[in-house]
């Protein structure tokens, strides 16, 4: 550990050769929200640089940021460097060794760079962003994330003054939280993804710097749009949530569902959609998953995703939602046969999906159940688009 501490410098010399270095994103801060943007931003497949602006990161207590994939990736990456066995806890993750790790993973990347490098002046260059280093060395980069101070760059947008990316609380009562890119861990609180894009600016991102769900979000955003070359405006809600759960970001802030849940993937998005809604009780959001499914409850939900649900609705009024009515139901929609179903189903019953029932047609589902069920064989979220306000466009 000491060999290693011995070894961190800072500066990462990005101008041995080049005067113009030019990268997929650039991430300008040192907290919580710049390492998660940047993180997240190279593990998308983008070349990333993150500028600190001074002796390195410094984020929050490790251990109590929230869970997720980068935080996970980081602890995997802690272990190798500081040469920890799986078997053995980690120690304090002080500031010093998460800058040690974070040196030992960008020396080691071919995507990722992290330096202390101070900017004097930041522009636009074509469609992306210049940094000025000095005045022959700059960074060129296709998007911009700033999780630091904004003021050195509204003259490069022509503006005053610019908000910071805000989140909005989860209400039922409208959609929105159907374009969610990040839910905040023991919150109410969820970022749209259209509450990310800043009106009539392409390519740049304002977050807050002391948030890692928002960052991580950010940096997923950024990686979309300079890998297929496109303006964030035009980002694709989909395919960020869909590479955003794949690193374990939980998109609604279910705290009852944590991310070693085996069925948290399908617990996510059929959250997302709201065909099983969860409760909101003193400023935290409980998707309860063992409680028993209702009727009431799914019936409009899924005819809102389905047209041929609602002939299934009108013609099985007021049933219990069984295991057996449940398949009934997703093979009437899906176009799916019912005795296939019914012996696929049981075969994955306890080994793939993890449930600790006994397989039973008369079951009445608990809401964990018919998350997955409802997930694998309909798959809302993965087929069905939403507008930007989360209205379903069949």
């Amino acid at each position: 550990m000491k060999k290693l501490f011995f070894l961190f410098i800072y500066l990462i010399p990005l101008f041995s050769q080049a005067q113009t270095i030019k990268t997929d994103v650039l991430v300008l801060g040192n907290s919580n929200a710049a390492f998660a943007a940047g993180i997240q931003a190279s593990e998308s497949g983008v070349n990333t640089i993150i500028l600190t602006q001074s002796d390195g990161f410094k984020l929050s207590e490790f251990k109590k940021l929230p869970q997720t994939g980068i935080t996970k990736a980081f602890e995997k990456k802690a272990r190798k460097s500081l040469k920890i066995a799986d078997s053995i806890e980690l120690p304090e993750i002080t500031n010093q060794i998460l800058n040690a790790v974070i040196k030992h993973w960008s020396d080691s990347s071919k995507l990722l760079d992290v330096t202390n490098i101070t900017y004097f002046e930041l522009k636009r260059s074509g469609s992306g962003w210049e940094a000025k280093l000095t005045k022959e060395k700059s960074i060129k980069a296709k998007v911009l994330i700033v999780a630091d101070d904004i003021q050195k760059i509204l003259p490069a947008l022509k503006v005053t003054s610019l908000n910071v990316a805000g989140a909005a609380k989860l209400n039922y009562s409208e959609n929105l939280y159907r374009t969610t890119i990040g839910g905040i861990n023991e919150t109410t609180d969820f970022l749209s993804l259209y509450n990310l894009l800043i009106p009539n600016q392409e390519n740049i991102l304002y977050i807050k710097h002391d948030n890692l769900e928002i960052g991580q979000a950010a940096g997923a955003t950024a990686a979309y749009a300079a890998f297929f070359q496109t303006k964030t405006s035009l980002s694709n809600l989909k395919r960020i949530q869909g590479e955003l759960l794949s690193y374990k970001l939980s998109l609604m802030p279910f705290e009852d569902v944590k991310i070693a849940d085996s069925n948290w993937m399908a617990i996510q998005k059929i959250g997302i959609t709201g065909i099983l809604k969860a409760d909101i009780k003193n400023g935290k959001v409980y998707f309860n998953p063992e409680k028993e499914v209702s009727y009431d409850e799914i019936k409009q939900p899924i005819k809102d995703y389905y047209y041929k649900a609602q002939i299934w609705f009108d013609d099985h009024q007021n049933i219990p939602i069984n295991l057996e009515n449940t398949i009934s139901m997703v093979c009437y929609v899906g176009n799916k046969a019912v005795d296939a179903t019914k012996a696929e189903i049981e075969k994955k019953w306890n080994k793939n999906y993890k449930f600790s029932s006994k397989y039973d047609l008369k079951k009445v589902l608990t809401r964990r159940e018919f998350s997955v069920i409802i997930n694998e064989y309909l798959k809302p979220f993965d087929m069905v688009n939403v507008d930007r306000t989360g209205r379903v466009i069949r």
